[in-house]
């Protein structure tokens, strides 16, 4: 395989899936933890490293070290491969998506990024989703009629304060996550519900047109649910590890014990909460959005530019939706192709990075 983003949460995990499963790692990319990727290179040894700075060559204990965009899509393209693992975090991970499917390899996908901005110009049958809410879904799937899937989520690190606190929020405070340890981006996505709003898009894009919600589950213990037309509700539980989506996304047939199972009297009772406008303003265009899906390449850059913005403390936490929200209601232009997708996000990060 290849795997692009080794060392993040899921490319961790991906290596330990593919050590169990005595798989060849022939690509590993990674960004900027060079110490972690040096001992992966002792537990794998890839044929090819890619990393982010070419200052950073040098301290890679490899013979074959590449830097930069353009070598992750070299080193995707010249590989013997049939599967890519995307878990790179933003819009970086869109061009490797493209370039995977063009080459008629099958991508398992983490990078929310590729679907959000661009996921009318992708083909999704050769995707096989690997957050836990999209595998879920995925796992629920039979051959009844559907009403309406849903996806669960956290509540993020504000979940339990008072909303009058919430625009004195710091950059640390984003991170104090309350189920888990995650990237920074994410972290902040998960705080503002951006992240839940993305995966609602990507769910759009999955599974095609139909009626899609997200509610807070406080424990993260059930990941996706589904009503179908005949009145009953499916729900899927699982503890929260990606080991579990990415065996999948390895191994189609799976039939490996991977995760122990919920014990519901350990448990002993589970808590929804309602995603409101008041703690996540950003859920007033949630809607909008699922209605005109090509649009998410408007909020993905207003997103990540803004969040730039936010930690370079130009503007407070709650400016963030704000600011997405106010490039949503200025760029109305659908894409009519993915060279579009590239220019709109360029000029949408420019217009979030000039006002004030």
């Amino acid at each position: 395989m290849i795997l692009l983003g080794s060392t993040g949460s899921i490319g961790v995990n991906t290596l330990e899936v593919a050590k169990r499963f005595n798989m060849k790692v022939e690509v590993l990319v990674c960004g900027e933890n060079i110490k972690l990727l040096n001992a992966q290179l002792l537990e794998h040894s890839p044929t090819i490293v890619v990393v982010a700075k070419k200052e950073d060559i040098s301290k890679v204990n490899h013979a074959n070290v590449l830097y930069g965009e353009d070598a992750i899509i070299k080193a995707i393209e010249d590989s013997q491969s049939n599967l890519v693992v995307n878990a790179l975090v933003g819009f970086l991970g869109l061009r490797p998506t493209i370039s995977a499917l063009a080459c008629g390899k099958k991508v398992a996908l983490a990078n929310k990024e590729s679907l959000v901005a661009c996921g009318s110009f992708i083909d999704v049958s050769k995707i096989q989703p690997i957050d836990s809410e999209h595998f879920g879904l995925w796992y629920l799937m039979q051959n009844r009629p559907v009403s309406k899937m849903i996806i669960t989520a956290s509540g993020g690190a504000f979940r339990d304060w008072d909303l009058e606190k919430l625009s004195t929020a710091t950059l640390a405070d984003t991170q104090k996550h309350p189920n888990w340890s995650m990237g920074q981006k994410i972290t902040i996505d998960s705080a503002t519900m951006v992240n839940k709003m993305f995966e609602l898009l990507e769910a759009r894009w999955l599974f095609g047109k139909g009626e899609y919600d997200a509610v807070i589950e406080t424990k993260s213990l059930i990941h996706a649910l589904i009503n179908f037309k005949d009145g009953s509700t499916t729900a899927h539980f699982a503890h929260a590890n990606m080991q579990l989506p990415i065996a999948y996304a390895l191994d189609e047939k799976m039939d490996e014990n991977i995760l122990a199972h919920v014990d519901l009297l350990k448990v002993g009772s589970l808590e929804f909460r309602e995603i409101t406008t008041q703690r996540y303003p950003i859920w007033a265009i949630k809607n909008e959005l699922l209605k005109n899906p090509q649009r998410g390449v408007v909020v993905n850059a207003a997103n990540e530019a803004a969040i730039l913005k936010f930690i370079d403390k130009k503007i407070g936490f709650m400016d963030i939706s704000k600011t997405i929200i106010n490039a949503f209601e200025n760029f109305t232009e659908l894409p009519n192709s993915v060279d579009d997708v590239f220019a709109i996000d360029k000029e949408v990060r420019n217009f979030v990075k000039i006002s004030s």
